[in-house]
């Protein structure tokens, strides 16, 4: 998945898929936005904290491969299994990766194919200068 292509002049680079999920790239590169895919992890960690921290430092590792931080991330979505007394934990680690100028965010509930997960993240960077 890492062949780029051209589409209505635009430069498009897709990145290898992660969690062995092959019908999906981790991340799509579209001119100057980079495009990120479902991002989790720690899905034994039985915490929502645990696993933000998780679903972050995979998405911080595919903006590192695009070239980019967590600094150019522009918009997020944290999909979770449900809001519960554990968002503001979650949250806390948001702000310990996205500082000071954090991107726009949703969270958002939703049910996720594997019952041990409890959050993905998902975004858009912004890749320009």
């Amino acid at each position: 998945m890492s062949a780029p292509g051209s589409s209505v002049g635009l430069m498009i680079t897709r990145f290898a898929p992660h969690y062995g999920d092959t019908t999906c790239a981790s991340a799509v590169r579209a001119g100057d936005h980079l495009y990120l895919a479902h991002h989790a992890g720690a899905l034994d960690d039985p915490t929502l904290a645990g696993q933000t921290r998780a679903s972050l430092e995979s998405l911080r590792t595919t903006l590192v491969r695009a070239g980019a931080d967590m600094s150019a991330l522009v918009q997020v979505t944290m999909w979770v299994r449900e809001m519960g007394p554990e968002m503001r934990e979650a949250w806390d680690v948001f702000a310990e990766f996205c500082g000071e100028e954090p991107p726009a965010r949703m969270t958002a509930t939703t049910d996720f194919f594997d019952a041990r997960c409890l959050v993905q993240i998902d975004g858009v960077a912004y890749l320009g200068t």
